[in-house]
């Protein structure tokens, strides 16, 4: 049952969710990049997605089915973990509480959400879980084994380590199990290291709603773990749920790295917690309307929640909506430019709109410069190739985003505003699409 929760949340989402934002969109040019090209990519950037990509490379080599392959390993991965949570349920507390705890997580907001993404966290997820699992059953090669897996599709996987200490710290066989994890992720972890700036360097330190949410949270495990009876379920689940997230924020004081998805498994734990409380509640012997009130003050918000993350506005831009404005756009033979470069993102995963256009800015390809959106032409050559251009499709980030200060972009910025004149600009979701056109010559 909590495995076909999953599963059928998750083919909702594929049916609905049409959107495909740009995190994705690496994804599925990087993947369909051949092994070398893939390989050369990883020793320059983007290595603690490595298996990953190799992952959905073999899936597009089987089946090239555009969004349905992109995003069904994550729907079959949250299937699993919701399947591993009922499972780690019914061990700790029963088979009412299996059943509530793994439903209790396919529904949980931010899970369906990762079911939906063809990124890795599902998968990372479904890992740990199940790696937990094997910890309880003490079958610790398939522990290392599993949560290896995990650690090699996102290495912040590693973070299950202490909440898995609090319990099996005394164990002999744990001890040399996580020794192994850890000493046989030291490759990715050396290699990310050094690409740590480049694949890290947006993020900020823990804001004050990081910190909040974290708060909340903290708050809801632990009032579930005060009421809980299965003291064993309590050992696992609350270090699960609080330990990844706190740890990972805690550095980011120091090396910001934290993002809520990089520990995504860590509600494994409060479903645990959620489902053994709610398996204890005799529901025949509520009396009175509150209750019921209290539940669907919490189940219609999430309803919500639910519904519109199926929906392209949930994510930040949309490369598909941003590829169909360009193609209305365009003319044969347009150039095109992307203000900031790392834009092109935008396009790579729409080959045939972006082989239209002349991308004048281009020095080298994403393969050729083993980068994820390549390098450009250096400010001089750049100038003049944009000059040159009677007609040029600007591909910007929202009005209200910060401008990148960098020569390069800065050229381009001065560039069109000194020989072109505005033509239009076309908002789509997390984007903007202006027409520039030598002075004089914009349609009427």
């Amino acid at each position: 049952m909590p495995a076909l929760t999953a599963l059928l949340l998750g083919l909702w989402c594929l049916e609905r969710g049409g959107g495909l934002w740009r995190d994705e969109s690496v994804t599925w040019q990087v993947a369909h990049r051949p092994l070398g090209g893939l390989w050369e990519l990883l020793g320059q950037v983007d290595a603690v997605h490595g298996l990953y990509y190799l992952l959905m490379h073999g899936v597009f080599l089987a089946w090239d089915g555009g969004l349905w392959a992109l995003r069904l390993p994550s729907v079959a991965a949250t299937a699993l973990a919701a399947a591993g949570v009922a499972a780690l349920a019914r061990r700790l507390a029963g088979k009412r509480a299996a059943l509530i705890a793994g439903v209790v997580y396919a529904v949980l907001p931010p899970v369906q959400m990762y079911a939906q993404e063809g990124r890795s966290y599902a998968l990372v997820a479904a890992a740990v879980v199940w790696a937990t699992y094997l910890m309880l059953c003490r079958r610790w090669a398939a522990y290392a084994a599993v949560l290896l897996i995990g650690c090699w599709l996102h290495e912040f996987a590693v973070l299950a380590l202490p909440a898995h200490a609090v319990t099996a710290w005394r164990s002999r066989g744990w001890r040399l199990a996580a020794g192994a994890v850890a000493v046989l992720l030291l490759p990715l972890a050396l290699v990310s290291a050094r690409q740590a700036e480049q694949q890290l360097g947006w993020l900020g330190r823990p804001t004050w709603q990081d910190w909040t949410a974290y708060g909340v949270l903290a708050g809801a495990v632990l009032l579930l773990a005060r009421g809980a009876a299965e003291r064993d379920l309590v050992r696992v689940a609350v270090p699960l749920a609080l330990l990844p997230p706190g740890v990972l924020m805690a550095v980011s004081l120091v090396h910001p790295w934290y993002v809520d998805r990089y520990v995504l498994y860590s509600l494994a734990g409060l479903a645990l917690l959620a489902g053994a409380r709610l398996a204890a509640v005799r529901w025949g012997a509520v009396r009175g309307r509150w209750p019921w009130a209290a539940a669907a003050a919490l189940l219609v918000p999430c309803a919500l929640w639910s519904a519109w993350l199926r929906t392209p506005e949930s994510r930040k831009d949309d490369a598909r909506a941003v590829a169909a404005a360009v193609r209305e756009a365009a003319r044969p033979g347009d150039a095109v430019v992307f203000l900031p470069s790392r834009r092109r993102e935008w396009l790579l995963s729409s080959p045939e709109t972006y082989g239209g256009l002349r991308d004048v800015a281009l020095d080298r390809t994403p393969a050729a410069s083993r980068s994820l959106q390549g390098t450009e032409l250096p400010s001089v050559e750049l100038r003049e190739a944009l000059i040159a251009s009677p007609r040029v499709i600007v591909l910007l980030d929202p009005a209200e985003e910060p401008v990148d200060p960098y020569p390069r972009e800065a050229v381009k910025r001065q560039t069109l505003a000194a020989w072109f004149d505005l033509c239009s600009v076309t908002a789509v979701r997390g984007a903007r699409v202006a027409v520039y056109a030598a002075p004089g010559t914009c349609e009427p």
